[in-house]
């Protein structure tokens, strides 16, 4: 059985486990107060181009998306987010659970558009009576969205015009945020997008970590009891180095690659292993339901094929296209080898 389903189904990368092994010996301070996590988070802002970034570490994506957008709203504000983005369709309802409304605005390929946003916005200030409504405290997207596609940087600056426009901030999930700054075409760089937005994540559980995500507040703007806001929502852990090890070596230089971090060298190796298999696709003459430039791939099989290839590929049935076709997502990551690919080809 080979596996395209999603791009944490691996372990870590060995160099993060060689982190993990050599300190495993030390007795590091509790909570993330260590001197790995400091310089892991030293390595973050000297990427980010930000000295005095605030870094916080979580394990998790949807644990991340909760706590953060709850530290950053009052209790009768909600977060603007589009249809299809991950915390309205692919969290359990998790910021609801903290008692924030997700108010939801049209989507264009799983992009949200600053006309909209605007739009939005505007209506509601005028509106006379909304003062009987849940109020607008936080803009959330995902680079790259929920269906793969990327924002341009002219896009995501204009987003972010909006938002300071209207003084609400912009908190960006990157829980794929390699793949996406490493995808052909992409145009925004790491340091630019931390330069347009308030908050964001970088997401290690997707790019070569065991577990773990990079919390980056960009304008010291992180509430001032986030760790315990964090210990409310169950997500500081006591051992708390073992996130900071990780991103410490996500985000030391990779081996031949001129300073290159490790972070990015992994994610690049994911998009030319999802660009292989897009021309694996092609060859075969399958239709794709959308262009996608990153490691998510969205291809239109019969059901018939799905059905032979589903007993040896795992895979995502993302809905169906027409009563003889379904949507199939095939998701390579950091790990996904040629050996694995060309199993696949074999298989189609």
């Amino acid at each position: 059985m080979i596996s395209f389903e999603c791009d944490y189904n691996n372990g870590a990368h060995p160099k993060v486990l060689e982190n993990l092994v050599r300190y495993n010996d030390c007795k590091p301070t509790p909570y993330g107060f260590d001197e790995y996590s400091e310089r892991a988070k030293g390595r973050i802002r000297e990427a980010c181009g930000l000295p005095d970034a605030q870094i916080f570490f979580l394990t998790g994506g949807t644990q991340t998306n909760a706590t953060t957008i709850d530290s950053m709203l009052y209790q009768y504000e909600g977060v603007i987010c589009v249809g299809s983005g991950h915390i309205n369709v692919h969290e359990a309802g998790a910021v609801e659970f903290t008692e924030h409304k997700i108010i939801t605005i049209p989507d264009t390929l799983g992009k949200m558009e600053a006309k909209t946003l605007d739009k939005y916005l505007d209506d509601f200030m005028h509106d006379g009576n909304n003062a009987h409504a849940v109020f607008p405290g936080l803009v959330y997207i995902t680079f790259p969205t929920e269906l793969g596609t990327l924002y341009t940087a002219q896009e995501l600056t204009e987003l972010y015009d909006v938002c300071q426009h209207y003084h609400i901030p912009l908190y960006i999930d990157g829980a794929r945020l390699g793949y996406g700054l490493m995808a052909d075409g992409c145009d925004i760089t790491l340091p630019f997008l931390a330069r347009h937005c308030d908050v964001f994540y970088i997401g290690g559980t997707k790019v070569g970590a065991l577990c773990g995500e990079a919390v980056v507040f960009t304008n010291r703007q992180a509430h001032k009891h986030f760790f315990s806001i964090q210990k409310q929502h169950g997500a500081v852990i006591a051992k708390g180095a073992l996130i900071g090890l990780q991103f410490d070596a996500l985000f030391s230089p990779a081996e031949g690659q001129s300073g290159e971090a490790l972070y990015f060298t992994l994610a690049r190796h994911g998009i030319q292993q999802a660009m292989k298999m897009r021309e694996m696709f092609q060859r075969k003459g399958y239709e794709f339901w959308l262009e996608s430039p990153t490691n998510q791939q969205f291809i239109i099989l019969p059901n018939d094929i799905v059905e032979r290839l589903q007993q040896q590929v795992e895979f995502t049935h993302w809905g169906k296209a027409d009563i003889h076709h379904t949507i199939c997502r095939f998701v390579t990551s950091w790990a996904t080898t040629d050996e694995e690919l060309q199993q696949l080809e074999r298989l189609l």
